[in-house]
């Protein structure tokens, strides 16, 4: 499928890529993880759990002059995009580490899809649902008719083939795991103002490493949950349980998909 390209973003920025199409879709959803009350201040301290190509990292460092990002990316294809895009628009300020965080420290087996490297996960059985992933990729072919003209002359009828084409081609990659609270202790962070968690599937997982002493510290989460095995009750529970006020709502494009996203700050002392 090729290695590292380029993307041009809809404001002209260029940005390192391995599909042009989705980082543009990709750039979109950007603004979207910052509704519902998500708010980062100049100096904001951001997890960002599940980078992909690191964009949200990119445009928040731009954005914020003295932000800092911490991203989290465990494949080695797409870890290195990030990496050279944390080095191009990073501004000393965001760093990209090749490992994802679980509930525990360990090694865990991802699937790569080199056809779409957006939809790569350690959980590829949350997609053997019937009609899972083409629900997904019709929802991505909305979106990426917004940033791409030519994905306008894909019809809708083909997303069942087009899903068959793009996990066809798949590859298995080992990864080192840690756990949110470990960076923490590992970077000295005194403050989380935003943890954002988008690492298709193990999203329960990711929260699930924060001891009990680090939830004071973490401001805000965002985070995208597949409603499997009552996965979304169990976020909900847990980010309640630690103080947190949610909004929970469906992405348009994905409503049939069990895809949610929460967004959860903190009420009022």
């Amino acid at each position: 499928m090729g290695g590292m390209r380029r993307a041009r973003l809809a404001d002209g920025t260029s940005v390192a890529c391995l599909n042009a199409s989705e980082a543009r879709v990709l750039d979109l959803h950007v603004d979207g993880y910052l509704d519902h009350g998500i708010a980062l201040a100049d100096d904001a301290v951001v997890l960002d759990v599940g980078a992909n190509i690191g964009l949200f990292g990119v445009r928040t460092v731009q954005r914020l002059p003295r932000a800092r990002v911490f991203a989290f990316e465990p494949v080695p294809a797409i870890h290195a995009v990030a990496s050279a895009n944390a080095a191009e628009y990073g501004d000393g300020r965001m760093t990209v580490f090749d490992y994802g965080l679980s509930a525990a420290p360990g090694r865990l087996a991802f699937t790569y899809f080199p056809r779409c490297p957006a939809l790569s996960t350690a959980h590829p059985e949350d997609w053997d649902e019937p009609g899972a992933f083409q629900a997904a990729v019709r929802g991505n072919l909305a979106s990426a008719r917004q940033a791409t003209p030519l994905a306008r002359l894909v019809p809708g009828f083909m997303s069942p083939l087009l899903a068959r084409w793009l996990t066809a081609a798949r590859e298995q990659v080992d990864a080192e795991l840690k756990t949110v609270s470990q960076v923490i202790d590992e970077q000295g962070l005194t403050r989380v103002d935003l943890l954002k968690v988008d690492c298709e599937g193990a999203e329960l997982e990711v929260l699930q490493g924060v001891r009990p002493e680090h939830w004071p510290l973490i401001g805000q989460v965002v985070a995208e949950v597949h409603d499997l095995d009552g996965r979304l009750d169990a976020v909900r529970g847990l980010l309640e349980g630690h103080g947190f006020e949610l909004v929970t709502e469906r992405e348009a494009g994905f409503e049939a998909t069990r895809l949610h996203n929460i967004f959860a700050t903190r009420g009022p002392a």
